[in-house]
């Protein structure tokens, strides 16, 4: 099910360029993207800003956004991006501004001031989560539908969208609490339900609109400047103009049940994947299946390979490897309480839609694992920053498609940020980190945006000397430091089923 009132508007738009629909639909999402961005950017100027250019966006893709369109996540996502563009440009004043905020409330534990807390750091939290989750929240709190109403429009059943909302926001709430903020699941749901949304300024939906129509070229320098590095953001990732949902997936108790059509297999193309060049466009054209199958190579041998971050493909790898397609789980922060296991398979997992869950699935039914995610105090490495001056730390304002190569000590970062956020790339500088030191590695930088990063460092067999060079790599090059620490950090721990 999807909102009507958005399909009937969109198609008048797309169909006769009415200015009164695409008037319509401004009005009718105008305060969430406002507030989204005012949550980014701090700043009701700058959210203005952001704000119409989502618009102008709108306008230039509606023709190609699908029937299956969620238009309150699609708008969403898009703000998301706007935003981070435009701080790109930004990034070290606002970063200041908002640890200077964050240290003066950050103290002040009070229900009362939950919000408050929380605020500056919200759009950060939410960058954590999967896009399904983030739209989940948007219609959920943002929005203030009904646990019926969302369950509707994102196609599940109304159980399986209240369990949903309730793991979401309990990631939420953790991820608060490493912060120092304290609260509850629920104290934090009430207060992003009550307050997320801000009015956006009476003049604003008009003159959006009127931008919007023209598809850009009524627009301020800066805003059309903030367009295209919004758009070529876009374009980078992949992102997808609609957020499609419930085409031949059933969701039922956190789980995906695919239809009998997804999962046909053409039989002279089954095992094409399974070879030493495994590429991401194999993976793309591999037909729906998922399968984990013991190795049939031996070593050197090694692939890993992910197509629009969702459908993934891996020769000769571990179950720590599997293990974070399937959950998204970072590199160092997979836990084996039993001992992890040795054994190399090689995988594929291509259905268009539910590949993650159907995953765990094939993992749970063929290795026996299952992971869940918790707060543990762990050893990891704390990613400071000693010389902010440091020549090979470089804003960057686009993302090529261009990658290092850890074996040959090289880890080439463009456009990526420095924190490993899943769902959405860039996936930054700490995931390649953590996959070096298999230990957490937590982004205390405080710096947002986009790099540029080109470390390189003399490859050592040796485990610990290979580390050693890699770190004063870091220091040399980037003008960062990894410290060890202890502290409370998400963890996927991973145990054999009942």
């Amino acid at each position: 099910m999807h909102d009507t009132e958005d399909i009937v508007l969109l198609g008048g738009y797309v169909d006769t360029h009415s200015e009164s629909a695409f008037a319509g639909i401004v009005q009718r999402h105008i305060n969430l993207v406002y507030s989204a961005a005012l949550r980014f950017t701090g700043n009701s100027e700058d959210a203005q800003d952001v704000t119409q250019a989502v618009f102008v966006i709108l306008a230039k893709k509606a023709a190609g956004l699908r029937s299956k369109t969620t238009l309150t996540g699609w708008l969403y996502e898009t703000t998301r991006f706007t935003a981070m563009n435009f701080l790109t440009n930004k990034s070290r004043r606002q970063t200041r501004e908002q640890e200077a905020y964050r240290r003066t409330i950050v103290n002040d534990a009070e229900a009362a001031n939950v919000w408050s807390q929380i605020a500056p750091l919200l759009e950060n939290a939410m960058s954590r989560l999967n896009e399904k989750d983030r739209m989940l929240i948007a219609l959920r709190f943002f929005e203030n539908k009904t646990i019926e109403e969302t369950a509707a429009l994102i196609g599940i059943n109304e159980w399986a969208a209240r369990k949903r909302v309730e793991r979401t926001m309990e990631k939420l709430r953790a991820y608060f609490s490493r912060r120092g903020i304290t609260s509850t699941a629920a104290t934090v749901a009430g207060a992003i339900s009550a307050n997320s949304i801000q009015a956006a300024p009476a003049a604003l939906a008009q003159t959006a609109t009127a931008v919007a129509i023209t598809k850009g070229t009524a627009a301020s320098g800066s805003t059309l400047t903030l367009i295209q590095g919004a758009l070529k953001i876009m374009a980078w990732t992949k992102a997808k103009t609609a957020i499609a949902v419930g085409i031949g997936v059933l969701l039922a108790a956190g789980t995906a049940t695919v239809t009998v059509e997804e999962i046909k297999v053409h039989e002279t193309n089954r095992d094409a994947w399974r070879s030493t060049g495994l590429t991401w466009q194999q993976v793309g054209e591999t037909p729906p299946q998922v399968r984990i199958l013991p190795t049939k190579f031996k070593p050197p041998v090694h692939n890993m390979q992910t197509c629009d971050g969702t459908r993934w493909g891996g020769i000769r790898v571990s179950v720590r490897e599997i293990l974070r397609a399937s959950y998204r789980a970072a590199p160092g922060r997979v836990i084996f309480p039993a001992g992890e296991p040795q054994e190399k398979y090689d995988f594929i997992s291509t259905l268009s839609h539910g590949t993650e869950e159907a995953l765990r699935r094939e993992l749970k039914n063929t290795l026996g694992f299952v992971g869940r995610s918790e707060v543990r105090d762990t050893d990891a490495l704390a990613l400071e920053v000693r010389n902010p001056d440091a020549d090979g730390l470089k804003l960057a304002f686009w993302m090529p498609d261009e990658y290092g190569d850890l074996s040959h000590g090289h880890i080439h970062c463009f456009g990526e940020g420095l924190s490993w956020s899943p769902p959405m790339p860039p996936w930054g500088l700490t995931k390649y980190l953590e996959m070096i030191f298999q230990k957490p590695v937590v982004d205390k930088t405080g710096l947002t945006g986009f790099y540029n990063l080109d470390l390189r460092w003399k490859v050592n067999r040796d485990p610990q000397a290979n580390q050693a060079a890699l770190k004063q790599a870091l220091l040399d090059q980037l003008g960062l430091e990894l410290v060890p620490t202890n502290m409370p950090v998400e963890m996927l721990i991973v145990e054999k089923s009942k």
